[in-house]
């Protein structure tokens, strides 16, 4: 077995993932041992080895700056007040708009500090990465990020990219030791291989974001490839797409949204970044976490078998598949067209 603070090879990455997948089916719940509780009631959990903590519900900077900038503050806040400690955000969110508006929320009543904040770099470059992390900083308002993330790494050359002579990894770890940046990691929802082929590289990483979903499972699956060599390595696993990106997975496939949701947070992750929209939504999400307790085994396999003839052709879990699902600056990055 590989010591968590060494790089193995991608083919003993591939051959560790695919014993963990094929040994243990859907990975067991959490629930062995209650979740801690935070002091509005949600579930906190290590993340990773960095020797934090966050809450099981993240909020997403996407969803959450919302078209008029008052309603987006205001529920960002609103998050924050209730609880929510992981905020997420991304360099290209809607052109900078939603940094812009997190960074206004949380500047106001010292909420930057009851909060673990992380962006993602869409540069490639150190060059691109260096411009990315200035216009964060100044668009959050705050001198440090908790977590910074290489985004969308969809494409087979993109861990190369970045690890290249003068590549985004070179000016991160510059930005790590200027105290510009606390942790690193990286995102992606493209194939498990392109994440292994990433945790592959020679860097210990400290998160990894991908989706998981009650249909994961059985397409291209996280779940079964990466998420137990994430937990092996103590690396902090941040679920995303929970309900299938634009919640095809509640609307089409019928999965209620609290099974969606249950069933994630029943998986050995650090928090969950769901698509908190509105207030509404919000208050839904938090009742949700809040009463959690995790699915057995068997209620998980239960719940898989019930989606199983819909997962299989990924039909509702397109961004694995469709490069429209990819960032419009990502595809300009590989030469792709944008529109």
């Amino acid at each position: 077995m590989t010591h968590p603070g060494t790089n193995p090879s991608r083919r003993e990455f591939l051959q560790t993932s695919a014993a963990a997948g094929l040994a243990l089916g859907a990975l067991p719940a959490t629930g062995e041992a209650a979740d801690e509780k935070g002091p509005t009631g949600i579930p906190v959990r290590p993340f990773g080895r960095t020797g934090r903590k966050v809450t099981l519900l993240g909020l997403g900077g996407f969803h959450a700056a919302v078209p008029d900038e008052p309603d987006a503050v205001r529920l960002i806040q609103r998050a924050v007040d209730e609880g929510i400690t992981f905020l997420d955000n991304a360099w290209d969110y809607m052109d900078g708009v939603a940094e812009d508006r997190m960074g206004k929320a949380i500047s106001e009543g010292g909420r930057r500090d009851k909060v673990f904040l992380m962006t993602k770099c869409c540069g490639r470059t150190a060059k691109d990465a260096q411009s990315n992390l200035d216009d964060s900083l100044r668009r959050l308002r705050t001198d440090h990020l908790d977590l910074w993330q290489f985004h969308e790494i969809n494409y087979d050359n993109d861990p190369e990219w970045i690890f290249s002579a003068g590549g985004a990894l070179e000016f991160a770890l510059k930005a790590k030791e200027q105290g510009k940046v606390r942790h690193i990691g990286f995102t992606g929802h493209k194939h498990p291989e392109i994440h292994l082929k990433m945790l592959g590289m020679p860097f210990d990483w400290e998160s990894v974001q991908m989706p998981l979903n009650v249909l994961d499972g059985h397409y291209r699956s996280f779940q079964h490839h990466v998420l137990p060599v994430l937990n092996q390595r103590g690396i902090a696993a941040i679920g995303m797409k929970s309900l299938g990106g634009a919640g095809g997975i509640v609307k089409d496939a019928k999965v209620p949204v609290e099974d969606a949701l249950r069933y994630v947070f029943s998986l050995p992750i650090a928090t969950l970044v769901s698509g908190i929209d509105s207030e509404k939504i919000l208050e839904q999400n938090l009742k949700i976490v809040r009463e959690f307790q995790p699915m057995t085994r068997d209620e998980m396999a239960a719940v898989e078998a019930k989606y199983h003839d819909v997962a299989g052709d990924g039909r509702f879990e397109l961004f694995k598949s469709a490069q429209s699902y990819d960032g419009p600056v990502h595809r300009k990055q590989h030469g792709f067209a944008t529109a």
